[in-house]
This record gives C-alpha cells, sequence and structure tokens, in this order.
C-alpha cells in the first residue's frame, strides 16, 4: 500500500482487573494509506474505542506493534510521541474533551498555538476550521453555551485544523441529526481526500458508506474487511 500512514501489526490489548483479564483486541492487523477513510465497525465491548486509542498513542499495546507514517509508537520518547499526537494526529473524543474554559476558537486554536503558531495565525486558522463545520458565528461562546451537537463540531473542527496525517473519530456523528451528521461526513472526507488518513468508528452502515473500506471487530479481534455498506448488519449479527 503506497504512502502508509498507519499500521497495525498483530496488535494485542489486555486489560487487568484482579485476577480477571480482558482482551480488548486480540492479533489486529491492517493498515491505512493517505487518502483512504476506514470505518470500523462492531457491537458494544468489541474492542473499536481501544483500537482508536491505541492509533492515537493513547495507549500501548501488550503485544505487537502500532506505527504512523513508520515510526512505531512504543519506540518514540513521550516528548516525540506528545508532539506527533499534537501535530499529526487529530482526535475526535466521543465525551468531546474541550476546555470548559476557553471559548469555541480558542480550543480549536489550541494545538495550534502548542505547536508554536502565534495566537493571530492561529486563530485565523480555527475560524477558517469552525467554518468547514458551520460553527464560525459560534466562535466566541464557550462549551456550557452550546449544545452537544455543536460541541461535536467543535472537536471535529480541532481535530483537523493543521498539518494533521492521521485524522481519528470515535462516533462522530453520535450527538449530530442526519443532516448534520452527513455535512460533518463531507467535512471529513473532504479532509482525507486532499490526503490525510482517516479511521473512524461508526455503528451506523450508513455512516459507514462514506468510507473506502470497513472493518469488522468482534470480541476484539478482526472478522472481515470489505467495501462500504456490503452486509453490515450480517457480518455482526444484526447488530452494527
Amino acid at each position: 500500500m503506497s504512502d502508509l500512514v498507519l499500521r497495525f501489526d498483530q496488535v494485542s490489548r489486555t486489560y487487568h482487573s484482579g485476577e480477571t483479564e480482558v482482551h480488548a483486541l486480540a492479533g489486529v492487523s491492517f493498515e491505512v494509506a493517505a487518502g483512504e477513510l476506514v470505518a470500523v465497525m462492531g457491537p458494544s465491548g468489541s474492542g473499536k474505542s481501544t483500537l482508536l486509542a491505541l492509533a492515537g498513542g493513547l495507549d500501548t499495546p501488550t503485544r505487537g506493534s502500532v506505527e504512523v507514517e513508520g515510526a512505531s509508537l512504543a519506540d518514540l520518547a513521550p516528548t516525540a510521541l506528545a508532539r506527533l499526537r499534537r501535530d499529526r494526529i487529530g482526535y475526535v473524543f466521543q465525551n468531546y474533551n474541550l476546555v470548559t474554559d476557553l471559548t469555541a476558537a480558542e480550543n480549536v486554536a489550541l494545538p495550534r498555538e502548542l505547536a508554536g503558531v502565534r495566537p493571530r495565525a492561529a486563530r485565523r486558522e480555527a475560524l477558517a476550521a469552525l467554518a468547514r463545520v458551520g460553527l464560525d458565528e459560534l466562535a466566541h461562546r464557550f462549551p456550557d453555551q452550546l449544545s452537544g451537537g455543536q460541541q461535536q463540531r467543535i472537536a471535529i473542527a480541532r481535530a483537523l485544523i493543521g498539518q494533521r496525517r492521521l485524522v481519528l473519530a470515535d462516533e462522530p456523528t453520535g450527538a449530530l441529526d442526519s443532516a448534520t451528521g452527513e455535512a460533518v461526513l463531507r467535512v471529513l472526507r473532504t479532509q482525507v481526500d486532499a490526503g490525510a488518513a482517516g479511521v473512524m468508528v461508526t455503528h451506523e452502515p450508513r455512516y459507514a458508506g462514506w468510507a473506502d473500506r470497513t472493518i469488522f471487530l468482534r470480541d476484539g479481534r478482526l472478522v472481515d474487511s470489505t467495501g462500504p455498506r456490503t452486509t453490515a448488519a450480517q457480518l455482526l449479527g444484526g447488530h452494527a
């Protein structure tokens, strides 16, 4: 696969709770290239969010390796990993992860300011990113003054700002109505078509239809990989 951005090689993640072992992922391998959007589907507890956390360097595998742009995340020093996550990986969290005492524009601009971009330039980039998700008129508002759907779109704008090479989205349409959800997916699709790689967790086959490929997880294992929409309900036992 040319211009590879993300690579999982036999990745397993086991959690321990007392004497109990929970195998969140077991021997998962897949790759995502630049210009490719991959949807991840599976029942609740199948390992979807764990997969995203590992891809974003927020967690480390028990076995196997995760590589972003050819670099093994486990081999990076903490400062190098933090820089990669800040500058090259955009992450849309299911619970938004917005800073409550910053405005919408300040939340979106924050990664760029941390990267050394001057505040005025970072704000211009933030306003442009907010415009892409239809929220530039609410740039001055704080998260608690916005609806869940609006906060979700702010989180998406923050994930797309700058030179993000890998975009990871955990249920990015979960708090959105159908029309807004499709508008957000159009923005994500545009970012990927411009050269980023994208991985999106979703439970909706119609949203997976925006992806180039869909991988299916069950009990922490990759059970199939197919084109968009195809046999999603059958592969997941009717529980996408």
